[in-house]
């Protein structure tokens, strides 16, 4: 075994036992990611990691269902374009590995809950989740968005205007005993996130296209 690998595999067993500072987390990750990760999705992948290591330092904090679908479906929808996409199993992995995460055990649970709430409408998804969730939930912005994916993909919520999406949001949100501005704010973020990597994967390709252009005249 290289002496590289033996070095690694001995400060990640160190620092597994131990809590990881960000600064570990992120050597970890560069680590087991090797690769250079577009510029439209450094801040996305940066964010992500910085988020997983300060919840993995919080006691209370448990890695629920919820939390598991938040994770991979956000990841999904804000690293859309990228590329190479093969790319993408081995992003996810060592964003979880460097932080005290198992990516497989996460994309497990995430797929068995979607399919649990999948064809659903919004109020039997709300029946569900109380079901669910016996005990207090520990707020994160991950779990919100979790929460909010399922609802999103309920039977009748696009169906609804957007001043009744809105007010299904903020009663699943107070029935959980969460913070109703709390996850107004971490949705609107997040649309607002992808909105822009749109727009920002839109210009990048017309650009391509009129550089390609002028190539071809040369």
């Amino acid at each position: 075994m290289r002496q590289h690998t033996l070095t690694l595999l001995r400060f990640t067993y160190k620092k597994l036992k131990e809590k990881l500072t960000v600064s570990d987390s992120k050597k970890l990750f560069h680590e087991q990611f090797p690769f250079v990760i577009p510029g439209l999705y450094k801040r996305i992948v940066d964010e992500m990691l910085v988020e997983l290591n300060l919840l993995n330092h919080q006691n209370e904090f448990k890695q629920d269902y919820l939390f598991c679908v938040g994770l991979t479906e956000t990841f999904k929808e804000l690293t859309k374009g990228y590329k190479p996409e093969k790319h993408l199993d081995l992003l996810f992995e060592s964003l979880c590995g460097s932080t005290n995460f198992v990516a497989k055990e996460i994309k497990e649970i995430s797929e068995k809950s979607q399919k649990e709430f999948k064809d659903k409408s919004s109020k039997d998804i709300l029946k569900l989740l109380k079901e669910k969730n016996k005990s207090e939930l520990y707020p994160s912005r991950v779990l919100n968005l979790g929460i909010y994916i399922l609802i999103s993909n309920s039977q009748d919520f696009k169906e609804k205007k957007e001043s009744e999406m809105n007010k299904i949001i903020s009663e699943i949100f107070d029935q959980l005993k969460l913070s109703t501005n709390k996850a107004e704010k971490d949705i609107g973020i997040y649309k607002s996130s992808i909105s822009k990597m749109e727009q920002a994967r839109e210009l990048i390709e017309e650009l391509r296209i009129k550089d390609k252009k002028k190539e071809e005249k040369k």
